[in-house]
């Protein structure tokens, strides 16, 4: 089967329309206030703000969920294209709330939860007004292997109780309520039927977060948790009874398409900075950009963004077209 690699004229419109909107209009209001001297966290708040009411009245809004629920609508390959453009501006996925985690957890609840669920958790979220964590990885286990987790929960009457340790559960800092895997049935046979999934108020009793995780960019909202005797309603449990790490899957494996993209956005335009750098900085002689050994790096990376993006891609391709994509 053929693959055409450019993208078609509807995939090209709406990236074209993303990118009009974030360089037109969110990056000159980020630039004007990046130069008042006298800018304070008000102004930045009051900003945003401001971006995010534009953003969704003129239908730059959820470019990844359903129109049916306010979304855009994009398809995969679309949805792609968009979100290498949001991730060029600063805060480009959270003016057109398609950040992560909400992005992936807007996804789960959207085909999991409950209607009492989609009323109050998936709807703040969707009106950008919530924000919410995933909380999977543990540090005393292989975060690899799911089935190895440890934190439980167990019924008690109309309840669930939650004990537990995780780790790297980003955006917890901030966030509204979490989306837990915890192993509610550690003898069942099948080991990717042990856990379920739990939506847990952050300002439930017995939630603690115990530190930001440092990763090698320094602190960046990826804290440890602490589970001490949670207590949550039978309402909570997403999906079904043993349905945790199937729920894990669906959430995570499509989301990083979105991760991936963001990524290559940027490195797009680190490249573009590169490329302009080299053809300004006059040094020894001549221009940086020509010198041989500047050439070769410049050309190195312009293969391996290309090479990259392609294979993104194709797994968009593959997701579009209902063809197996995991490998």
């Amino acid at each position: 089967m053929p693959i055409d690699f450019s993208f078609s004229q509807e995939v090209e419109d709406a990236r074209l329309m993303m990118r009009g909107f974030l360089q037109d209009t969110v990056k000159p209001a980020f630039a004007a206030l990046q130069a008042d001297k006298d800018a304070q966290r008000a102004d930045w708040s009051a900003l945003v703000k401001s971006l995010r009411q534009k953003a969704k009245a003129q239908g730059f809004w959820l470019p990844h969920m359903p129109q049916d629920v306010g979304g855009m609508g994009l398809g995969v390959t679309a949805l792609a294209a968009v979100s290498a453009e949001a991730a060029k501006i600063p805060m480009g996925p959270y003016i057109i709330n398609a950040q992560a985690p909400d992005e992936g957890n807007m996804h789960t609840l959207y085909h999991f939860a409950t209607d009492y669920q989609r009323e109050h958790f998936l709807k703040p979220l969707l009106e950008g007004t919530a924000r919410s964590c995933f909380s999977m990885t543990e540090p005393d286990v292989a975060g690899s292997d799911p089935t190895l987790i440890q934190t439980s929960a167990v019924e008690e009457g109309d309840e669930w109780v939650i004990n537990g340790h995780k780790w790297f559960t980003s955006g917890a800092e901030g966030a509204d309520f979490a989306i837990v895997i915890a192993r509610t049935d550690p003898d069942a046979e099948i080991p990717q039927a042990r856990n379920s999934a739990f939506i847990v108020p952050t300002n439930t009793p017995g939630f603690e977060i115990i530190r930001d995780v440092e990763t090698m960019g320094g602190r960046h909202n990826h804290p440890e948790i602490k589970y001490t005797d949670v207590r949550v309603p039978k309402t909570h449990l997403l999906g079904e009874r043993g349905g945790g790490h199937k729920l894990g899957q669906v959430r995570l494996g499509p989301a990083r398409l979105a991760h991936c993209m963001r990524w290559l956005g940027q490195i797009e335009m680190a490249l573009e900075m590169l490329v302009d750098r080299a053809q300004k900085r006059f040094a020894h002689g001549s221009y940086l950009s020509e010198k041989q050994s500047i050439q070769w790096m410049m050309s190195d990376s312009a293969m391996e963004l290309y090479a990259s993006k392609l294979m993104v891609l194709h797994a968009a391709y593959k997701i579009e077209q209902g063809l197996e994509f995991k490998q």
